[in-house]
């Protein structure tokens, strides 16, 4: 047995190093486009309109694709005019072959308008592996979901999941959402729907740009929660929206947060840094206020990255020495040897980090 054993060693070393994964992945896929070695892939199955710019795609996905938390995000690699591009999306899981993929058209952005505007079912999509921290807490407690555009995503996928257990029908649960306008509302139906069938779940919808606008958040919303300090709350948003949510709800029983997206520049950051690459020893000027990676791209010089929200810490890189500002909540950062994540801070000082 141990001979037989000893064998089988080399044979499988001989076997990984003349197999080509690219070349199996592509004979499968003749025979089934969702069929693949190493790859989690989806196959689009249903796409309809959510609201204005904005479409949900049913996927149907493949053995290798793994499951998130309810409320995490997924990478997502779309391939437009040739290159490859990873976006990050919260999905919703419908069964266990299927995930819904609700995405809305961001001015410039080339792959959230390929999906709205020209993917079609039997497309093919492949993602990577889920993460996040804006999951379901295990103790039941009131809930507060807060939602600002796109961050309505994983607040779904939290519902969807929540129905599916008796937690959903024993505690409050309160949605409050807020959109433009009318047009840019999505899921309506299903929260009328979950409202119709849950009586402890309740939600509004708040349309800022509307003739007559509703207020955005502040704290005449915060005075209608009940007993904030045993609830839990969850606020998805823009960054300003969930700094504000922060200010209003930072005392709740348990408080978690996703920003999608950056705060402006000030005007009054303006001039260059120098930036130090420890590892590929380069030192480039780059503008002060502006995202470290997006300034080292404009350079030609291409560090990892993924979702470009601080959330996957793809970009985590250790900072040597030097001065960041975050783009998410402004904070700023002066101490040595701390881990900086390069997509949503800027520099505001010479840097020297480990890249």
């Amino acid at each position: 047995m141990h001979v037989l054993e000893k064998a089988k060693k080399p044979l499988n070393a001989l076997k990984d190093s003349v197999v080509d994964i690219n070349a199996v992945n592509f004979w499968l896929q003749k025979f089934n486009p969702l069929w693949s070695g190493n790859q989690a892939l989806g196959k689009i199955v249903q796409k309809e309109n959510a609201a204005n710019e904005m479409v949900s795609l049913t996927i149907q996905v493949n053995r290798l694709f793994k499951f998130g938390l309810a409320g995490q995000h997924h990478p997502v690699f779309i391939t437009v005019n040739g290159i490859r591009y990873e976006r990050t999306y919260s999905l919703t899981k419908l069964d266990d072959r299927h995930v819904l993929l609700t995405v809305k058209k961001v001015n410039a952005g080339i792959v959230s308008t390929w999906l709205v505007e020209q993917a079609q079912v039997e497309d093919i999509i492949e993602f990577g592996q889920p993460f996040g921290e804006m999951t379901l807490a295990q103790a039941p407690s009131p809930l507060l979901l807060l939602a600002a555009g796109s961050g309505i995503t994983p607040m779904l996928s939290m519902l969807k999941s929540l129905s599916q257990t008796k937690q959903f029908s024993e505690q409050p649960i309160q949605l409050m959402y807020w959109v433009k306008y009318h047009v840019d509302a999505a899921f309506k139906a299903r929260f009328e729907e979950l409202a119709h069938q849950y009586p402890n779940f309740k939600f509004q919808i708040f349309f800022t740009q509307e003739a007559d606008a509703d207020p955005r958040l502040d704290a005449t919303h915060a005075v209608q929660i009940e007993n904030i300090a045993a609830s839990t709350v969850y606020a998805c948003g823009p960054s300003g929206f969930v700094a504000q949510a922060e200010t209003l709800f930072g005392h709740a029983q348990c408080f978690m947060n996703e920003a999608f997206s950056m705060s402006p520049v000030a005007d009054d950051e303006i001039g260059f840094v120098n930036i130090t690459l420890t590892q590929s020893n380069k030192t480039v000027s780059i503008p002060k206020g502006q995202s470290i990676l997006a300034s080292l791209e404009q350079q030609n010089i291409k560090p990892n990255h993924g979702c470009r929200m601080g959330i996957c810490n793809k970009c985590a890189c250790n900072k040597v020495e030097g001065s960041t500002k975050s783009l998410v909540n402004g904070s700023q950062n002066t101490e040595p040897g701390n881990l900086l994540k390069i997509c949503v801070n800027s520099a505001q000082s010479d840097l020297v980090i480990d890249l």
